[in-house]
This record gives structure tokens, sequence and C-alpha cells, in this order.
């Protein structure tokens, strides 16, 4: 695990990648990450959310700059730049229903092939998808979501990349944070070590952390890891 800037974490998506974007109406979201990544412009992205937040905030700002062609989300009302791009044939969408979004993540980071579902059928969800019988019942076949780049959030990591999140904050991070190639966990805080009764995703799946609060905080939170460190050797 290496602790980096936001610019540093934007600089890490490259245009035409597949961006998973932890948050829930950019509730728990990596702001300072996602606002690097706007400034930068990179551009022909997938974005994958919840929702597309709001124009000025989070994730909705990538909308906001054109710089998502397609997006894979449960829910685009709060964002109204997102319909329009959509109707104007300047954004293609799949709109999948939360459980099963949650679940095709989920999916990903576990590395199955996908999830069967009853979530959809006899609606325009099932159009295109394979359908299986098992046990007399009908599911539709949802296939797993990966990604190049996660950018997530959590309340704290340690000096392994062990997270730990403050009540809903948790959301989309857990399950995106183990489905992506690439992930960037940004933080408030960056202790020593936590308990290990307080782990909800292991620091064997994250690559960069980025402590919240310009370059300052990150030095702070550099030096107090290594102080604590040494004291205790």
């Amino acid at each position: 695990m290496k602790i980096i800037s936001p610019n540093e974490a934007a600089a890490l998506v490259k245009s035409g990648d597949r961006v998973l974007a932890g948050g829930f109406l950019g509730c728990g979201s990596a702001l300072e990450c996602l606002d690097a990544l706007v400034a930068r412009g990179t551009s022909g992205l997938t974005l994958v959310a919840n929702d597309t937040a709001y124009e000025d905030f989070a994730y909705g700002k990538l909308i906001a700059n054109l710089q998502i062609s397609h997006l894979i989300a449960s829910h685009i009302g709060s964002n109204r730049l997102t319909g329009e791009l959509i109707n104007a044939g300047r954004l293609t969408v799949e709109l999948v229903p939360q459980g099963t979004l949650a679940e095709r993540i989920r999916a990903g980071g576990f590395g199955l092939g996908g999830v069967l579902v009853a979530t959809g059928l006899k609606t325009e969800v099932e159009k295109g998808k394979q359908k299986v019988v098992l046990n007399g019942r009908e599911f539709l076949v949802e296939e797993a979501i990966c990604g190049d780049v996660a950018l997530v959030y959590a309340t704290k990591a340690d000096k392994f990349g062990n997270l730990w999140f403050e009540g809903t904050t948790r959301n989309f991070n857990t399950v995106m944070a183990m489905a992506a190639k690439c992930v960037v966990v940004e933080v408030e805080e960056l202790v020593e070590a936590l308990d290990p009764n307080d782990v909800v995703v292991s620091g064997i799946v994250v690559n960069f952390v980025v402590v919240r609060g310009g370059e300052k905080s990150r030095e702070t939170a550099c030096e107090n890891v290594c102080e604590t460190a040494c004291e205790r050797r």
C-alpha cells in the first residue's frame, strides 16, 4: 500500500477505463480524487456507480464535464444533466436494479462469472439477457462487473491498507474495493494499525491510499504512522 496525492490517483485513470466510484448520492465518495479526475479531463470513461449524484458534486461532476461515455447505475434522477445527455445521444446508460448492481460488483470481486436474480423478470430489464430455470424457478443471468480503477472512500485506513467505515459510508465502497484491478481509497485518517475486529475491508485488495486535506495532511499522517511504528519496535 502506497500513499499518493489526489492528482496521482487521477493519473491512474486512462481514457476508456471502467471506473468504479463508491458513494450514495455522493455520500461516502472519494471527493478529492474525483475532483482531480475532473480537472485532468480524462474522457471516454465508463462509470459504475449507484447513481450520478448531482451535477456539481462528487462523480456527478464527471457527467457534467462530459467525461463519461457509458454509465452503469441504478438511479439517475438526482442529476438532470444525466437525462439530458442520454436524450441527446451523448451518453449511453445501463440501468440496473440496486440490489442486482451490488451483487454483480460483488461477484466481480469474488471471481464469479455472474449471479442469478429474479428481479427484472417480465420487465425491460430482461431484454437480451440469458435465462435459466433452477429448481422450477426462472432467473436472469446477470454478468459480473469489474473495473480498471476503483475510487472509493473509507473513514480510516491503517499502514497495511485495512479499512474501516463509519455508518452508511460503507454503501457501495465495500464491494467496489474488491472488484477493480487498481484500488484507490481516499480516507479521513491514516492510523498505525486498526483493531482486527474493526477491519471491514482487508488491505490485501488496496493499492493506494489518499489522505484528505492536502499535502500537509498526508505528510503528517505518514510521519505519525512512522513514529508510532518506530516506538513499537
